[in-house]
């Protein structure tokens, strides 16, 4: 099939990309004439694990092309992806502005039927605006498809080409035809392809999300509770987690999520229930314990350095929201630097990934490691914010060399308590004695 995806960010490249390994030709469009430029030309945006490999060869194969121009884009396509981005407003609620100023495009330039995909994370009834706006211009045959994604960034390749589900949200026959056959090679195992109404599609990306957010805020308030109680989080995590009805994923506790997903997501569906009327207060606890949960370690390393922290020096492990991406948007990190920085304390920090966005972001006001050891040179305590593997494992006497101080505050609980006990360490982590 030919097919265009207007919008070249996370969820455009990877689909992108994706839809070209199993042969279609793909021409992804962007307003960002820089960025087609380096993706023309064989230089990957973003940071996702898998994604460079396909790209380079499909960009080599030429299943797949880049241009700034939506009229010639589109042209021979037989669907048009929308992956645009939807920030959250003032208010909250998602932002339509990119996707509906597409459709208005769109509807001048359309020359035939084509399926047009909102592929972004859009509030119920967006599909209607879409149509509407496209029909305001263009009087021909269309239709405007939810197919909303479901990708985790650090395995987006694998969830797009090994998709749990798709979800197709459409009434229409024709477009229902076409969009089963383009999904029909990344379900062979025999995962479902889930055809449902418009409005239902929308609502089930936020539904997906934010039941998740939910699980993470409820472990983490359960480990707050373990440590008011003395109980451990990690024995009751996997007292629940073997109930086939709860699961074992998303039952870690930490210092909260971050991303480009959860938040925003979470934000959006209070919003959209607003709307309608109705109080989402479990979403509304949800969001309110998350935004606690970033600090939570604030106050034990206030406690340990007896409310002293001015001129204290923090290594800082871990920067990105998660492992895996170069993504710092609403990362814990963030909101752990600017509290530290706000009580006069130095801290040097690494990510193996994410270092250079954050120092695109708050510029030079911490300082930033060649590795994670060199982030503990006379450190007096270090601080884990991102569970990478390599973070796992460390030679703990290298540490103990480099290190003021054995004290360590542990956002993602990495270490085996007693373990750290053992090798001499001051060692406080989350929901664990």
């Amino acid at each position: 099939m030919k097919i265009a995806v207007v919008g070249t960010g996370y969820v455009g490249l990877v689909s992108g990309t994706c839809f070209a390994e199993t042969g279609n030709h793909v021409t992804c469009i962007d307003i960002d004439a820089q960025k087609v430029e380096k993706l023309a030309s064989g230089i990957i945006t973003i940071y996702e694990p898998g994604l460079e490999k396909i790209f380079i060869r499909n960009l080599n194969e030429k299943r797949l092309d880049f241009t700034t121009h939506l009229e010639a884009g589109i042209k021979d396509a037989q669907i048009i992806f929308l992956a645009l981005p939807t920030p959250p407003g003032e208010d909250g609620s998602a932002d339509l502005k990119y996707i509906l100023g597409v459709a208005d495009q769109l509807g001048r330039i359309l020359n035939g039927y084509k399926v047009i995909v909102d592929k972004s994370t859009v509030p119920v009834g967006t599909a209607e605006k879409v149509k509407t706006t496209i029909a305001t211009n263009y009087k021909g045959e269309f239709d405007v498809v939810s197919n909303p994604e479901f990708l985790r960034e650090g395995v987006a390749v694998d969830d797009f080409m090994k998709p749990d589900r798709v979800v197709i949200g459409t009434n229409s026959e024709k477009a229902r035809k076409i969009m089963g056959e383009l999904y029909a090679p990344y379900v062979r195992q025999g995962n479902p392809v889930i055809f449902m109404d418009e409005k239902s599609a929308e609502l089930t990306k936020y539904a997906a999300n934010s039941f998740l957010a939910t699980k993470i805020s409820f472990m983490n308030e359960i480990a707050q509770l373990c440590e008011k109680l003395g109980a451990d989080v990690d024995m009751v995590r996997r007292g629940i987690g073997s109930d086939e009805r709860i699961g074992k994923r998303f039952l870690f506790p930490g210092i909260g999520y971050g991303g480009s997903c959860f938040p925003k997501d979470v934000q959006a569906l209070i919003k959209s229930a607003e709307q309608a009327q109705y109080d989402f207060k479990i979403l509304k606890a949800v969001e309110t314990v998350n935004e606690n949960q970033k600090l939570h370690l604030l106050p034990k390393i206030k406690n340990y350095f007896q409310g002293k922290l001015a001129g204290k020096h923090f290594a800082l492990w871990g920067l990105a929201f998660k492992p895996n991406t170069d993504d710092i948007r609403e990362a814990p990190a963030l909101y752990i630097i600017k509290a530290l920085l706000a009580e006069g304390a130095i801290i040097t920090a690494f990510d193996p990934e994410a270092m250079h966005n954050v120092q695109q972001q708050i510029g030079n006001a911490i300082q930033y490691a060649k590795d994670q050891y060199d982030a503990l040179q006379n450190a007096d305590a270090l601080i884990i914010a991102t569970e990478w593997n390599e973070f796992r494992t460390p030679d703990f006497d290298e540490m103990i060399k480099r290190m003021n101080h054995q004290t360590i505050f542990d956002g993602r609980n990495l270490f085996e308590v007693k373990t750290m006990h053992d090798k001499g360490f001051y060692y406080e982590s989350i929901g664990r004695p």
